[in-house]
């Protein structure tokens, strides 16, 4: 039987879903603090990914003189100097090496024996045999996925985001000193937006949506 809060819940995401917009103007005296960023990232990580591995790495840029770094290395798209903070997702194509560490903290809680912790420990030497271009595939579906749930997650806030791949990965990697065992995903502004995100249209999901077998459209 469906509750009152249920039916909060529901269009409260319903809410959540429906008015986050790709936000390219913020206002730059709005300042998010670390813990708040903190906590949106918790939340994201709740996100699943490939055999519970956790490969996503944020670095999060939320000194002035760093997003002036950036600024250009974004070409110059304003949204990074101005929102709060830019928030680097990032994908350890090595992730595979800490399964054993991952799976014995599920040990630990109670959410699995050693047995299983044994057996997954196993499964997961399969990420090193699947070689780099193999792993990078992987991290970036987990990449996109925490991606969306952070996004999400500042939304639900009262906060706004825009997803940027349009930005120099080379010359990010050597301005931040990143590994080459990472992949970079996307980044993420967010603040507050000083100007809403335009609406915009979506296809038809039946132009979209096929049921058991793919038919031409």
């Amino acid at each position: 039987m469906e509750t009152t809060a249920d039916k909060t819940n529901v269009r409260d995401y319903y809410s959540v879903v429906r008015e986050r917009r790709s936000v390219r103007h913020y206002d730059p005296a709005v300042k998010i603090s670390r813990e708040e960023l903190t906590e949106m990232l918790e939340e994201a990580v709740l996100a699943p990914s490939s055999s519970n591995l956790q490969p996503w790495r944020f670095l999060v840029i939320d000194e002035q003189p760093l997003k002036e770094k950036l600024l250009p290395i974004a070409f110059n798209q304003q949204q990074v100097v101005d929102a709060s903070a830019v928030i680097a997702v990032l994908g350890d194509k090595n992730a595979y090496l800490q399964a054993e560490a991952i799976y014995q903290s599920a040990v630990e809680a109670g959410y699995m024996d050693e047995e299983r912790k044994q057996l997954l420990t196993g499964h997961a030497q399969a990420y090193e045999r699947m070689g780099e271009d193999g792993r990078k595939d992987v991290v970036l579906i987990d990449g996109g996925l925490v991606s969306m749930q952070f996004m999400l997650s500042a939304k639900a806030r009262g906060y706004d985001t825009v997803p940027m791949a349009g930005y120099n990965a080379q010359q990010f990697r050597e301005a931040f000193d990143i590994p080459d065992t990472y992949a970079t995903v996307m980044l993420i502004a967010v603040g507050k937006a000083s100007q809403p995100g335009h609406p915009t249209t979506r296809l038809p999901i039946g132009a979209v949506t096929s049921w058991n077998r793919l038919e031409p459209k």
